[in-house]
């Protein structure tokens, strides 16, 4: 029993050294990326949730600082274009722009198509070359001699198939 938790942790070391030796390799290959910080609150424009955590912009230029200013006094001093900018330091997209309808429902449609006849062409295939021809037992011939067959045995002749055949008249009970 010890001798396997040994073993156990020597595996354990092993596995360990060489991801240590994957992360340093990344690390002098430069091929490290970045990862997000979920923590911090974050911008997106969803139409359930009409103030986002944070303006669109949060590092402003000179000319967006000086429009910031000039909010602070009377918005009747501003022009329509400024207020517009204004709006788009705060946000993205307007309600019209995030309901406006996008064309990708073709392009679903299309492939769910696309999809569906290359599912058929595979079944043809597979009907034609791959499944056995279908047996004789499933012709009207075949079952029509096969129920006379059973009725000349009287198969079930209480409740089953034959209590439903009348034998002098030769014909099915009404």
């Amino acid at each position: 029993m010890l001798g396997l938790s040994v073993f156990r942790g020597a595996n354990l070391l092993k596995a360990r050294s060489l991801l240590s030796a994957a992360c340093v390799r990344a690390v002098h290959g430069h091929e490290v990326v970045k990862q997000e910080d979920m923590s911090l609150p974050m911008y997106c424009d969803r139409k359930d949730t009409p103030l986002p955590d944070i303006p669109y912009f949060t590092k402003l230029s000179a000319e967006q600082k000086a429009l910031k200013e000039k909010e602070k006094s009377s918005w009747t001093d501003l022009t329509n274009e400024e207020k517009v900018a204004l709006y788009r330091i705060a946000f993205n997209q307007t309600y019209t722009e995030m309901n406006k309808v996008s064309n990708e429902w073709k392009s679903v449609v299309g492939g769910v198509f696309v999809f569906i006849g290359f599912a058929g062409l595979i079944v043809l295939w597979q009907r034609y070359y791959v499944y056995p021809d279908r047996p004789q037992t499933f012709s009207a011939e075949w079952q029509e001699k096969q129920a006379k067959r059973m009725l000349d045995m009287q198969m079930n002749p209480i409740e089953g198939f034959a209590s439903k055949w009348d034998y002098e008249k030769n014909e099915w009970k009404k």
